[in-house]
């Protein structure tokens, strides 16, 4: 592999202009190793799942089941493995550390405090997500620009300092509206929320619809103030 700002510098510059599938390719032939894309089965990792099923991509479908998933979100899954005959590799939080962490603050005491909705993610997903990509050479996600409460923003390809692998957002430049369009056009199962104003699919505590007209950030963590505190 070339070095990985290179990597990410090439990508950038030459499959941005490129349709989902190309995308996709350009990072697939540009590696030896294995390329993990992680699912939360909103409608734009359905469509990259449908794009790396049915043009038979090696790159590997996984995702993390935190436990507070929407059941709508457990359908949707059942449906997507036999819509592609696949099966997507789950991921799950370290029962002790769950154990401690409920103990400790309560089932839903991540509504108390920003530091305890952090702890209460680092032990649901992101602790699982570190086992799932340690393999990994490159990560794909169906990361979109606007979609987060977090100061980063969201672009084709970067190196992820944490992980320390080549990411790729390969649809971070499409509207929700293209999303669904993608998916109608090409009969690919979605989850049912987003008929019901989901933007985005994460766990049932902290997800929620919002005004298509809103900010995008607002279907997570609502109960965050911008100065990082929780108002209840």
């Amino acid at each position: 592999m070339k070095a990985p700002t290179e990597l990410v510098a090439r990508l950038n510059a030459k499959a941005t202009a490129m349709p989902l599938m190309e995308r996709l390719k350009a990072l697939r032939d540009a590696l030896t190793g294995e390329i993990i894309f992680t699912t939360r089965f909103g409608v734009e990792d359905q469509a990259i799942t449908h794009t790396i099923a049915t043009a038979d991509l090696d790159i590997s479908i996984v995702t993390i089941d935190t436990g507070r998933l929407f059941s709508q979100t457990h359908d949707l899954w059942a449906r997507t493995e036999a819509r592609y005959g696949i099966r997507v590799r789950p991921f799950f939080p370290d029962a002790d550390a769950l154990e401690t962490l409920v103990t400790q603050q309560g089932v839903n005491g991540f509504y108390r405090s920003v530091s305890a909705r952090k702890a209460c993610c680092e032990t649901r997903i992101f602790d699982p997500l570190s086992l799932a990509l340690v393999e990994a050479e490159a990560w794909v996600t169906g990361a979109q620009d606007g979609l987060s409460n977090e100061s980063e923003r969201a672009s084709l390809a970067s190196l992820d300092e944490g992980f320390k692998l080549v990411k790729m957002n390969p649809v971070y430049d499409w509207t929700h509206a293209q999303a669904l369009a993608f998916a109608l056009e090409n009969r690919i199962p979605i989850n049912d929320l987003h008929s019901q104003g989901f933007i985005s699919i994460g766990c049932a505590p902290c997800t929620r619809a919002i005004d298509p007209q809103g900010p995008k950030g607002a279907c997570h963590w609502w109960w965050e103030d911008e100065a990082g505190q929780s108002r209840n």
